[in-house]
């Protein structure tokens, strides 16, 4: 009985079987680690509600966010202060944490962030023209004064960095050289301001130069969500050509991507996000450096669950250090900045001395 000879290749899908489960089991981890953070925000949402100088238990918020009978005083606490204030950490973290991922990869350096391009100082300037000059966008009620030319300058001077790098013929290296001179341009002029100021004009810029959530109420929340929502569908539909151009703008390129354009719709969607939070909550830093560091650790390179892990990660940090800035100093409530300037300096540190190590 003769026995038919075999294939010498073997059947194809066999041998490509144990890599499509190795891929599957790499996606449902990534899966399981995105909704495990997605969880843990949430936690801190309520941590950060319960935490005060009221002392509400998580009972309590409970009955006032559904509206238990016998709750008035708890549900005004809640709705007006705590709640409104929660939402604006989780955004901001949202925010700076998912324009900072963006950036690292289209500027292909991983200590870039939001406030690597001048946004920040620009919005600073645009502050201290308001509190101490009283100049700024014409026929605006004096509430919205101060979020609205922060906001402006902020998003202009990524228009200008952009207007300067595409006249030079620049790539990446040439936009944070930009960048970084205009930060110092900013910090200068924000000095010049700083120096006619008042006592008071000048406490209220300093304080405002901190980064706080005090100001947080029921219609800044509602405008970064906007902006949040508005930009994170834009960003995810990018996702694959992040990931190419995290392979080389060689590569990417091959796959038929405009790289020149693709960077500068990424630096608008940055901008919007980063000039939007610092507008509302003053200068918080490396929330956008560190953040998409963490989810990179656990996640990779694949910005489909880089990208909203990266979100939700800076949104556990923001959350973590409201919390930290109700609780460190009794009776204090200290600037959110201050926090995660604190936390984020060790960090920094550490992917300095790793990225020196690498080079």
């Amino acid at each position: 009985m003769s026995v038919a000879p075999r294939h010498a290749g073997g059947d194809p899908l066999a041998s490509t079987a144990p890599v499509l489960q190795a891929y599957d089991r790499l996606v449902r981890r990534r899966v399981a680690i995105t909704i495990s953070i997605a969880f843990l925000a949430v936690g801190m949402l309520f941590a950060d509600m319960t935490t005060g100088p009221a002392g509400l238990s998580i009972v309590d918020v409970w009955k006032a966010l559904t509206h238990a009978p016998g709750q008035d005083s708890t549900s005004v606490i809640v709705w007006q202060v705590r709640l409104p204030t929660a939402l604006m950490a989780l955004l901001v973290g949202t925010a700076l944490s998912l324009a900072g991922a963006e950036m690292q990869t289209i500027l292909d350096n991983p200590l870039a962030s939001p406030f690597t391009l001048g946004v920040s100082a620009a919005a600073s300037l645009g502050a201290a023209l308001v509190i101490v000059l009283g100049i700024g966008l014409p026929f605006l009620p004096p509430g919205v004064l101060l979020t609205a030319n922060a906001f402006v300058f902020a998003f202009g001077s990524v228009l200008l960095l952009q207007f300067m790098t595409g006249r030079s013929g620049g790539g990446p290296a040439m936009l944070v050289l930009f960048g970084i001179a205009l930060v110092f341009t900013f910090q200068a002029l924000l000095a010049l301001v700083q120096f006619v100021a008042s006592a008071d004009a000048l406490q209220q810029l300093v304080f405002w130069g901190m980064g706080s959530l005090a100001r947080a109420n029921w219609s800044t929340v509602s405008l970064l969500a906007a902006a949040v929502a508005s930009v994170l569908p834009f960003s995810l539909a990018a996702s694959w050509r992040l990931t190419a151009l995290r392979l080389g703008e060689e590569r990417a390129r091959s796959y038929g991507i405009d790289v020149g354009r693709f960077r500068f719709v990424a630096l608008l969607r940055i901008s919007l996000l980063a000039a939007t939070a610092v507008a509302f909550t003053g200068t918080i830093g490396f929330v956008g450096l560190v953040g998409p560091h963490i989810a990179r650790l656990l996640i990779g390179e694949d910005h489909r669950f880089l990208l909203p892990a990266s979100a939700l990660t800076g949104a556990v940090m923001m959350s973590a250090a409201s919390v930290a800035s109700k609780s460190l100093v009794p009776g204090l409530l200290l600037p959110v900045g201050i926090v995660t300037s604190l936390v984020g300096l060790p960090v920094f540190f550490a992917l300095l001395t790793r990225q020196s190590r690498r080079s």
